[in-house]
């Protein structure tokens, strides 16, 4: 399992997720940054600092 925080990349966001890889995090991320954080699309440098802050569980 594979855990990421997103207020490790946004300061002040307390949204975390969980997932069985690094794909199915950024699936949830790629989600929450549309709907939460109004970015429509995620960039490779955003999917770079979420890779970077991805833990295992």
């Amino acid at each position: 399992m594979k855990t990421f925080a997103c207020g490790d990349v946004v300061p002040g966001c307390s949204a975390a997720f969980t997932a069985a890889d690094d794909a199915g995090i950024l699936g949830q991320v790629a989600a929450h940054a549309a709907a939460d954080h109004g970015l429509p699309e995620v960039g490779p440098e955003l999917v770079a600092a979420v890779c970077a802050h991805i833990r295992a569980a």
